[in-house]
């Protein structure tokens, strides 16, 4: 039998989004993906 989950989908993403916002690091390190994303789409759009 397959195991029942305890959470929704989205209250997992919630949570997760709540723990995010508390690390700082993650936070920095998300931006950090996200602005050389941006930088590698700019110079491809160029």
């Amino acid at each position: 039998m397959r195991k029942k989950f305890q959470k929704s989908f989205d209250e997992l993403v919630n949570e997760n989004k709540e723990n995010l916002l508390r690390d700082k690091d993650a936070l920095e390190e998300i931006e950090r993906k996200l602005e050389d994303r941006q930088v590698v789409e700019d110079v491809q759009h160029a």
